[in-house]
């Protein structure tokens, strides 16, 4: 099957249009025909060769929604026309330890759909029907892809560090994750404080669901926190006083971070010593946590904010997310 993409030849290059023969179909795969894909920041990531491992031609874009339009002979939970959507991965190998073990976003040698292999800023993809996963009814198909990615990496942590209802939670950074965030752990039932840069973003994030709102340049209410939280989670990709925050944090609080911060943390040893606190990160989740996390927005009428542009503009709407202007996530359409 030829496959109609946008491609780009070299690190922060235009992407232009571009075909290829897609991967041989095996037992387990699924075709999908894209009618969606946001783009993450981790795309531009990419594209610049940010981690030192893209390869090019490069197709980006990994927060897919699309139509099944074939499946493997193995494939027996999915069927041509259901619409589904996948993330950042595309196969594991379900039979390694970590995998049998429920994390197959673990897996040592889990196929990234945009590493080593081309992504969703394309009219078709081809992945493992493991990590297809079905959109739950009344879920906008435009507003899922990033769910997918952002979504799940703020959603994740929920679930893997048993984040309670009645918990105090703080969210560092009100962006394309930390407002999904907000929406998440409104809908858990937990108390939640935004903290962000920009002072005029308070409106907007009680409107999006947080209790209260705190400016991270004001060193004098970040003092006035200390040992209030049970649980922050961190969305920037910047560095920033992070002993302050852990410093916020209950006795046996959790400091966790989503963000790719490229330069080490600083966080001195006694101060999670004294209060029993840990300080963690991860990746997106598991296709169970995905469904779970799908339901979930089901249930709450839980949707990223998104601007969209159609895939032929996609050079625009990857400027327009790295020149900052995102509000909140973008969001690729292709024709019907």
């Amino acid at each position: 099957m030829k496959i109609r993409a946008f491609a780009a030849t070299a690190a922060k290059g235009a992407l232009a249009p571009f075909e290829f023969e897609a991967p041989t179909m095996k037992p387990d795969d699924v075709d999908i025909k894209v009618t969606s894909c946001g783009i993450c920041h981790s795309d531009l990531s990419m594209l610049d060769n940010e981690w030192g491992m893209t390869k090019y031609p490069f197709v980006p874009g990994h927060e897919v929604v699309g139509r099944i339009t074939a499946v493997g002979e193995r494939v027996t939970h999915l069927k041509p026309g259901q619409m589904v959507g996948v993330g950042w991965h595309a196969r594991s190998c379900l039979s390694c330890r970590t995998c049998m073990g429920g994390d197959h976003n673990l897996c040592p040698s889990a196929e990234g759909i945009i590493v080593g292999r081309h992504g969703g800023f394309a009219d078709h993809v081809r992945v493992q029907a493991a990590w297809a996963t079905p959109l739950p009814e009344g879920v906008d198909p435009i507003k899922a892809g990033p769910l997918f990615c952002g979504g799940i990496t703020v959603f994740n942590p929920i679930i893997q560090l048993g984040i309670k209802p009645t918990d105090r939670v703080g969210i560092i950074g009100i962006g394309g994750l930390g407002h999904m965030a907000i929406g998440f752990l409104r809908a858990w039932g937990c108390e939640v404080t935004a903290f962000s840069s920009s002072p005029e973003k308070e409106a907007e994030a009680r409107s999006m669901g947080a209790h209260k709102f705190v400016s991270s340049k004001d060193a004098a209410a970040l003092t006035k926190l200390a040992g209030t939280f049970d649980f922050i989670i961190s969305t920037v990709n910047v560095s920033m006083d992070w002993a302050t925050y852990v410093n916020c944090l209950a006795p046996k609080g959790k400091f966790h971070t989503v963000g790719a911060v490229l330069e080490p943390m600083s966080i001195p040893a006694m101060s999670l010593i004294m209060g029993q606190k840990s300080v963690s990160g991860s990746p997106v989740g598991s296709p169970a946590t995905v469904a779970m996390m799908m339901d979930f927005c089901a249930r709450h009428k839980i949707a990223p904010i998104v601007e969209t542009f159609p895939m032929a503009n996609v050079n625009e709407a990857m400027a327009h997310l790295r020149e900052g202007k995102a509000r909140y996530r973008v969001v690729l359409t292709n024709p019907a």
